[in-house]
């Protein structure tokens, strides 16, 4: 059993369909790019897979569980849009997710605060755009999870910011944990996934390991991209 199995998967949003009865397995210990075009149903996806969207239909298996409270402690979900309040200072945000998660690791978020050079008494109003999603990025990957769901956690921000996030991303995961990160990036996350998702129209083209698909093709990533979104 994978940890993520998805059958028939749909939703639609009034007469506008996001998913299209899509069908999807991904095992843990890996970190995985999924891609696509602005409506292709990255951000759907993991809205139901992290139990925030529950009105869809087909079967979606966490584990073996349906998308839920129960996995809800075991999923740890970075949103594209920021939950924070921009009057708190990372180190209250800290206080939030500490007092909220019972797996949330105070010492791991403060290793990340460090690394990310980031002052806990600094508001988020005062932050870079950069400065905010390293917060979030802090936040989410300081929780012992075993799955990440990360929305386009590298959007907006300025290349060096990128990399640090990345690498941030990179050294908090777990050794059995899935990392799912959505992004249009693909040069840029293309050194850290071992296997790439490619959405349009609500459903999975492809879906293959990234040293494999390299090879088959003798294309990067983010040449196979450009190619099959052209």
């Amino acid at each position: 059993m994978s940890l993520i199995e998805i059958r028939g998967l749909s939703k639609n949003y009034g007469h506008v369909r996001a998913l299209d009865y899509l069908d999807l397995n991904v095992d843990g210990g890996r970190i995985v790019g999924l891609a696509g075009p602005n409506g292709s149903g990255k951000t759907t996806l993991l809205r139901i897979l992290g139990a925030f969207d529950t009105a869809y239909s087909g079967d979606v298996s966490i584990d073996g569980l349906k998308p839920g409270r129960e996995t809800r402690a075991r999923v740890s979900y970075l949103p594209e849009k920021t939950s924070l309040s921009d009057w708190m200072t990372a180190d209250q945000a800290i206080a939030v997710y500490k007092d909220f998660f019972a797996d949330f690791n105070e010492d791991r978020a403060r290793e990340m605060l460090e690394f990310f050079k980031l002052e806990g008494s600094q508001k988020l109003r005062q932050m870079s755009k950069g400065m905010q999603e390293k917060v979030q990025i802090m936040l989410v990957m300081s929780r012992d999870a075993e799955i990440y769901l990360l929305d386009e956690p590298i959007s907006g921000v300025d290349p060096a910011s990128r990399k640090s996030i990345l690498r941030g991303i990179i050294g908090q995961a777990g050794e059995d944990s899935l990392v799912l990160l959505s992004t249009h990036l693909i040069q840029d996350i293309e050194p850290v996934v071992d296997e790439i998702i490619f959405l349009d129209y609500g459903r999975v083209i492809l879906h293959e390991q990234a040293d494999k698909m390299r090879a088959e093709r003798g294309q990067s990533l983010n040449e196979a991209f450009e190619e099959i979104y052209a």
